[in-house]
């Protein structure tokens, strides 16, 4: 008995994490503790701990004296909707949540245990960084994990909460994830501080300015999402969790779903303006044909002239990419290309079909995007789709110019199944460039430039701006009633169940970064 009683004491004290006092300075803070965040995340009663007693091995600056079992994360594996998923919480209130070598290890063994069972894993970030006391040790430790995210990349799903702070060599491990979600108001992520940007540029910034939810989403990119707390956090990965698959041998979950696959929206005809400079939500169209309406939309709050996210389609999952009129006019940037091309690189990597939708006048003109790399950055997303061997349709629904129109998923890339409505318009650039161009001289010596213009402009969108000459090609399949995409898109898609395609044999291409 006595012996018993002793286990109970070991997980007693390791269910204490830093003790009571620390626990309710957890939730004073607007926080969660580590071992409700696993809670929340799994199905009840599936999870399973590995390493429950483990405990550092310092003793250096009295660390003899401060040993908790555990030592500060939490790991092991449990069921989402029924499926294995492995995890690590960082446990804030065990010294700061900060990084030794022993649970370095333990989170090292998670991910060797998920690339070995091909199943997802998700980090719930909240430390203080390295823990100063072990030194090189722990810095060995963040670089042992990085290796894994590394390799694991491509092969398992790898989903990153930030539900805390998280600095300095910490952040590069949620950088190398598939996706990133952050905590609004509790959670921040820079690789130097306030302090140090105070002390060496002389910069006065916040925590929140520098590395908040807002920033990340908004301005640097390095955030997928943004959530109010951390309930909502960890629902939402058990959400995205349920668009993919386990790992990149395995096809995306199918669900149940009441919504026809032939239901027709007649509201899509005209959904696209007369006036070609004349802006609509693209959400419209994607809420229209996805299955209940449901889109799950990653980095929302970033390069807004894109849309990329989740959707299913007669049950299965599909990766959406779509221009945003509404924006910037949808046309392709810096980071819209970025955004997009990661996106791509992602449902290629775990076998979900791409569905784009198209309505692009070009890339954004100007010296800010050239003196970037737009070429560098824009070639990226031609890359993606390039080398993408998933299922891949494309509806352009209005305009289709120039470079834009190859990038963006063109039968001339490999895509498999392309739609256009037939108020598209596939040519190389607008009408009005076109004939200032054409017709210059003409223009230049007519007593009426205007009423000339006019009438070229005319000419040329009836010959060149609609989708026939390129259908005609065959470079468009079919021109389909936009009412019809959602039955279109789901024929195809179950035609397509059983392609095969590959790329030449090599160690891996070489990607415009």
């Amino acid at each position: 008995m006595d012996t018993l009683k002793h286990l109970q004491e070991l997980e007693r004290r390791a269910e204490l994490g830093g003790g009571e006092d620390r626990l309710k300075r957890q939730h004073e803070a607007g926080k969660l503790t580590a071992r409700e965040r696993i809670d929340l995340l799994f199905d009840p009663g599936t999870f399973d701990e590995a390493d429950k007693l483990v405990t550092h091995r310092c003793r250096d600056f009295g660390m003899e004296n401060q040993i908790v079992p555990g030592d500060g994360v939490v790991a092991g594996v449990g069921r989402v909707e029924g499926r294995p998923v492995y995890a690590f919480a960082q446990d804030f209130t065990v010294f700061g949540g900060s990084l030794s070598e022993t649970n370095a290890a333990k989170i090292v063994k998670i991910m060797d245990l998920a690339m070995k069972m091909g199943a997802p894993v998700v980090g719930l970030n909240d430390s203080g960084g390295a823990r100063i006391q072990e030194g090189v040790l722990s810095l060995g430790g963040y670089a042992d994990i990085f290796l894994r995210n590394t390799l694991a990349s491509g092969v398992i799903p790898q989903i990153s909460a930030i539900m805390g702070p998280c600095a300095g060599g910490a952040v590069y491990s949620p950088a190398i994830t598939d996706f990133n979600i952050m905590v609004e108001s509790t959670s921040y992520m820079f690789v130097t501080g306030p302090d140090v940007l105070r002390t060496v540029t002389h910069e006065e910034v916040s925590k929140e300015q520098l590395g908040g939810a807002r920033t990340h989403n908004e301005t640097s990119g390095v955030a997928h999402f943004s959530v109010p707390n951390d309930r909502d956090c960890l629902q939402l990965i058990r959400e995205l969790l349920g668009y993919m698959p386990s790992n990149n041998l395995d096809g995306p979950p199918v669900r149940d779903t009441s919504d026809p696959p032939d239901r027709e929206d007649a509201a899509l005809d005209s959904l696209v303006p007369e006036s070609p400079n004349q802006p609509y939500d693209m959400h419209d169209l994607i809420q229209s044909i996805a299955d209940e309406g449901a889109f799950l939309e990653v980095h929302r709050h970033y390069a807004r002239n894109i849309i990329v996210g989740f959707a299913r389609l007669a049950g299965r999952s599909v990766g959406i990419v779509a221009n945003q009129p509404a924006h910037l006019a949808g046309t392709l940037d810096i980071d819209a290309s970025v955004k997009a091309a990661r996106f791509v690189r992602f449902c290629d990597a775990f076998n979900i079909p791409l569905v784009t939708f198209e309505d692009v006048p070009g890339f954004l003109p100007g010296t800010r995007q050239e003196y970037g790399g737009i070429i560098r950055h824009g070639a990226k997303l031609l890359f993606a789709f390039a080398e993408a061997t998933v299922p891949k349709l494309t509806v352009i629904t209005r305009k289709a110019y120039g470079g834009a129109y190859c990038v963006m998923s063109s039968k001339h890339i490999r895509t498999d199944v392309n739609f256009a409505w037939p108020t598209a318009e596939i040519a190389v650039m607008g009408p009005e460039g076109a004939v200032n161009i054409l017709y210059k001289r003409e223009l230049e010596s007519s007593p009426n430039p205007a009423t000339l213009r006019a009438e070229k402009v005319a000419e040329f969108r009836e010959k060149f701006a609609n989708p026939y000459v390129a259908a005609s090609r065959g470079f468009v399949d079919e021109v389909i009633r936009p009412r019809q995409t959602r039955a279109k898109l789901i024929e195809a898609l179950g035609t397509l169940q059983t392609k095969r395609d590959r790329n030449p044999p090599k160690k891996h291409g070489n990607i415009p970064l």
